[in-house]
């Protein structure tokens, strides 16, 4: 029976960004996103974590992570760090620049070069803004509770 492993690469990037819907009103702004709505942006250094999970190969390599650690690099790091979010970065464009926001465009932007990859697939994205927080993503949608 084939042992099913995951892997994680972390790295790092710093960032600045303003959390503001420009659906809303000034006010309102304030009062949803309180400090983090300045007007100037305020950064962060952020830490990403990149889950692949597969069967372990005789490689014993679910993948290579020196490749995964490439292709984090080139197709996001590359992008945002020492970037405003909301400003210099165009995949993030119109995107109010949360947490949860950056690892869902973060998961659209690792998950077709890993299809190159057979045998894993992405199965997590974590993003840290903050030693207390941190949102993870993993593809998946749900549906409405109703």
């Amino acid at each position: 029976m084939p042992h099913v492993v995951e892997i994680t690469h972390v790295q790092e990037f710093s960032a600045s960004h303003r959390l503001h819907d420009p659906s809303l009103g000034d006010e309102e702004n304030r009062r949803l996103f309180g400090i983090c709505n300045n007007l100037h942006g305020h950064g962060h250094n952020y830490v990403v974590e990149v889950t692949v999970r597969g069967e372990v190969p005789s490689s014993g390599m679910v993948m290579n992570l020196n490749e995964l650690s490439r292709i984090l690099a080139e197709e996001v790091i590359a992008h945002v760090d020492h970037r405003h979010l909301n400003h210099d970065v165009p995949f993030l464009e119109g995107v109010v620049p949360t947490a949860e926001n950056i690892a869902i465009a973060f998961w659209r932007r690792l998950q077709p070069p890993l299809t190159d990859y057979p045998g894993c697939r992405l199965t997590k994205i974590r993003i840290r803004e903050s030693r207390t927080n941190s949102a993870e993503y993993r593809g998946e949608t749900t549906g409405s509770s109703t």
